[in-house]
C-alpha cells in the first residue's frame, strides 16, 4: 500500500518524460461515435433552447460514447490521470453547439461544479483581462502557473488555439510529493499540515469568507485513499496579502512545490487542437499552460471552456481540504443566469459591458 512519506509507486506517479501520452491518454472518436455524438446533439436540439443544467443522459442520449465516459472516473483514478478526447470535427459545428457538445459529455462523468462569482458552470478559460481588469487566472492571457482546481475531475474543450503557445502543461502531483520527499523533506512535511488559502476579492466577496479558516493540507491520506490539493496560486495571494503571514519555512515550502510541478523532468506538454477536450484527475494532477501569441480580437482569441466536476462514487473530497464549500458555490451560483455560458452569450455580455460604460 502506497503511503504519504513514502515513495509513491502508482501509473500515476509518472514523469513527462517517460511516459508517451498519446499512448497512454489519447481517445480518437471513430466515426460511429462521431455519428453518435451528432445524433444525440440534434436530439437535444429538436427539444428546443434548453440550458445547461437541463443537459442530461436523457436530453444527450449516448451508448457507446456515453459508456466511455461514464468510465473515465475509474480509468482515471486508477491509470495515469489524464485523457485527451480527440477528432470532433470544429468546422462542422458553432461555439455554441460546441459548449452543449461538451457539456453532454460531461453529464456521463460527473455533476458540474459552480467555479466562480460569476456563476458558471462552464468557465471561460480566455484572456478578457481588458474587459475585466480584476479577471481570475483562467481569464487572463500569458502562461499560467502550475495548480490544481477544487474539484475531482477538471476538463478542458479547445474552441479556438493561440497564434503560437498555449500547450497544456501538466505534472503528477504524486510526482511532486516524491520530489519533495528526496529533495525537500521538511517541505513536504509542511506542505501535508498545511498553508492559508486566500480567494480574489471578487469571488471572497461573494461566498463565505475570502481566506480559509485554518491551513490547508497539499497531501492527505485516509485509509489507502491519497489526496493531492496544490492550490499555489490561491496561497501565493494569502502570502503576498500579508493578512496571513508565511514563515520562511513555509514559503520555501510553496516554492519547492511549484518547482517540482514546473520542472523538465517532472512536466508534459500536450498541444491542443481545435476540438480537443482534456479531462484530468484533479486530485493527482497540477496544470498549468505554456505562453502564447494570441489575436487581438476577442472572437479569435485562444479560448477553452473549463468544467469542475464531482464525482458521485469518489470517497467525499477530505473536509480540510475543502476550500469552496457548497455554501460558496450556491452564493456564487445566484449570479447565474440561464444560457450565459454559451459562448455567443459571453461574448456579447463582455462587448455589451464595455459599450454601456463608455455610454456612462
Amino acid at each position: 500500500m502506497n503511503a504519504l512519506g513514502q515513495p509513491i509507486r502508482s501509473p500515476g506517479a509518472w514523469k513527462g518524460p517517460d511516459i508517451d501520452w498519446t499512448q497512454h491518454g489519447l481517445h480518437v472518436l471513430n466515426d460511429a461515435e462521431l455519428q453518435e455524438i451528432d445524433d444525440a446533439l440534434q436530439h437535444l436540439l429538436s427539444l428546443g433552447d434548453l440550458d445547461f443544467p437541463a443537459i442530461t443522459r436523457e436530453t444527450f442520449p449516448l451508448r457507446t460514447v456515453g459508456a466511455l465516459m461514464a468510465s473515465l472516473p475509474e480509468r482515471l483514478r486508477t491509470g495515469c490521470g489524464f485523457l485527451m478526447l480527440r477528432g470532433l470535427p470544429r468546422e462542422r459545428y458553432s461555439d455554441d453547439d460546441m459548449a452543449r457538445i461538451y457539456f453532454g459529455l460531461g453529464a456521463y462523468i460527473g455533476t458540474p461544479m459552480t467555479q466562480s462569482y460569476l456563476g458558471d458552470l462552464l468557465g471561460h478559460v480566455v484572456n478578457v483581462s481588458d474587459f475585466e481588469p480584476k479577471s481570475r487566472g483562467y481569464r487572463k492571457g500569458g502562461g499560467q502557473l502550475m495548480h490544481t482546481d477544487s474539484c475531482d475531475i477538471i476538463g478542458l474543450m479547445c474552441l479556438r488555439t493561440a497564434i503560437s503557445g498555449g500547450a497544456s502543461r501538466i505534472s503528477s502531483a504524486l510526482t511532486v510529493h516524491n520530489h519533495l520527499l528526496e529533495h525537500h523533506p521538511e517541505s513536504l512535511e509542511i506542505l501535508r499540515r498545511g498553508l492559508h488559502l486566500k480567494r480574489t476579492d471578487e469571488d471572497g466577496r461573494r461566498a463565505t469568507r475570502t481566506y480559509s479558516e485554518a491551513p490547508v493540507p497539499f497531501f492527505t491520506q485516509h485509509g489507502e485513499e491519497i489526496t493531492c490539493y496544490l492550490p499555489t496560486g490561491y496561497a501565493r495571494l494569502a502570502e503576498k496579502s500579508g493578512a496571513r503571514p508565511f514563515s520562511q519555512a513555509e514559503s520555501d515550502a510553496l516554492y519547492h512545490a511549484r518547482k517540482a510541478a514546473a520542472s523538465e523532468e517532472n512536466y508534459l506538454d500536450m498541444g491542443f487542437k481545435e476540438g480537443d477536450i482534456q479531462f484530468l484527475n484533479n486530485r493527482m494532477m497540477v496544470h498549468g499552460r505554456t505562453d502564447y501569441e494570441d489575436h487581438q480580437e476577442l472572437g479569435k482569441r485562444r479560448h477553452l471552456l473549463r468544467m469542475w466536476l464531482r464525482v458521485a462514487s469518489w470517497p467525499a473530497m477530505p473536509a480540510e481540504q475543502v476550500f469552496h464549500t457548497d455554501e460558496d458555490m450556491r452564493l456564487w451560483s445566484t449570479s447565474r443566469r440561464p444560457l450565459m455560458e454559451l459562448p455567443s452569450n459571453h461574448d456579447r455580455d463582455l462587448l455589451a459591458g464595455v459599450a454601456g460604460a463608455m455610454v456612462e
